[in-house]
């Protein structure tokens, strides 16, 4: 396989032999699961056990190759913090990818056809997004016990909580972290992905009974505020 050189001198593989600057980016970041590590980069992810929920497909290994090889093209850089734990951050070239990757999203957003998007689902995906979006201000100002629970599924990956705490931010949780729950949602995966894309309303889920709320008036009320919507969510749909 061809290689080529980066502007660092690295050696790199499965070069187009073109001169053309699409050609050279391409070979950089068109490499499987790539765009996606940048994107887990881009929404404030460091450390590699948090990248790996956000790509929960790719393996440990792969990821660590790729985790080189955007090291080696000056993407991103790594580093041990205070604690001595590996972290890994983009470099100025690494967010200078920003409007390419979010462009990206919101072209996916605006042209794949929904069918298509909700045939991709994953619980833990999703949770995991929508932790990193959900927006603390409209709840109380305590720590909030959210409790998703997907009925489609089997019985051991129905349930997933959400810990919101102004003092500490918000958790995923794949097990009951054994808080006195606030809210208690039920609906299918599909139905609160689409809800969580834009596709779909928390009001309209409820009234045609896709969704079941119970639990604390003040969460239930104001979910479609503080639910975090994915950030491509308000981009319109396009009909060619």
């Amino acid at each position: 396989m061809t290689k080529f050189r980066t502007r660092k001198g690295a050696l790199m593989r499965g070069s187009y032999g073109q001169f053309c600057p699409i050609s050279m980016a391409s070979e950089i970041l068109c490499a499987r699961w790539t765009p996606l590590l940048i994107r887990e980069f881009l929404c404030g992810s460091t450390r590699f056990n948090d990248l790996r929920r956000g790509v929960p497909r790719m393996s440990p290994s792969l990821l660590s190759k790729r985790l080189g090889e955007l090291e080696t093209v000056g993407v991103i850089r790594s580093f041990k913090n205070k604690q001595g734990t590996q972290e890994y951050r983009l470099t100025k070239a690494g967010e200078d990818l920003r409007p390419l990757i979010m462009g990206i999203g919101t072209w996916g957003q605006r042209w794949v056809e929904t069918e298509v998007s909700l045939n991709n689902l994953d619980p833990e995906l999703l949770i995991w997004d929508m932790h990193r979006c959900l927006n603390i201000a409209p709840l109380p100002a305590r720590r909030v016990c959210l409790q998703f629970v997907f009925s489609n599924l089997p019985k051991a990956r129905q349930n997933y909580w959400l810990l919101a705490d102004p003092q500490s931010g918000v958790e995923a949780c794949y097990a009951d972290p054994g808080y006195d729950v606030d809210l208690f949602s039920e609906s299918t995966l599909r139905t609160m992905t689409a809800i969580w894309m834009g596709l779909d309303t928390v009001e309209r889920a409820i009234d045609e009974g896709r969704l079941e709320l119970s639990g604390e008036r003040e969460v239930i009320t104001c979910m479609q505020e503080w639910l975090g919507l994915s950030p491509f969510a308000h981009e319109k749909r396009m009909v060619d």
